[in-house]
């Protein structure tokens, strides 16, 4: 098993790309474990959590991609109108729940709770499959490459 502390800062060029497939709860931990879509096992011992699309190992033929699974979510539909997002951004966060802005949609998890004030509040929304990155969840940290200091 390979032991991955920290995420790829050069990508490289013309290795195939091999997901390692994981749970968005997963991806918020330091320390975890899983396994690539080609077999390989790796441990992860972080320093800060890493995310979707993070390079994280390579070989001569091949870079490991980190691939958040998606997760059923529900989705209002707001279009342009502020005023529609911040009243559902604080119904939502009234009851403690995280929520990802779409383009013109608001995505929450699915939860029985958010289905019930939903309802209740004859507020349109739409059952699927996807991939949430609730806003706060980012990671982030900063490193130096070439003398100079960037975030990511």
């Amino acid at each position: 098993m390979e032991i991955i502390r920290d995420h790829l800062h050069d990508a490289g060029s013309g290795a195939r790309r091999v997901p390692l497939v994981v749970e968005r709860l997963a991806l918020a931990k330091r320390r975890w474990r899983g396994v690539a879509e080609d077999g390989r096992e790796f441990g992860f011992d972080l320093e800060h959590p890493l995310g979707d699309g993070d390079l994280f190992f390579r070989t001569d033929e091949a870079i490991y991609v980190l691939a958040q699974k998606p997760e059923p979510v529900l989705e209002i539909s707001v279009g342009p109108d502020p005023a529609r997002a911040a009243q559902l951004g604080w119904m939502i966060g009234n009851l403690h729940f995280s929520l990802a802005i779409e383009g013109g949609a608001v995505r929450v998890s699915d939860d029985p709770a958010l289905r019930q004030l939903f309802e209740r509040e004859g507020i349109a929304f739409a059952a699927r499959e996807a991939v949430f990155k609730p806003l706060g969840a980012a990671h982030s940290h900063s490193h130096t490459a070439a003398g100079t200091p960037h975030d990511h």
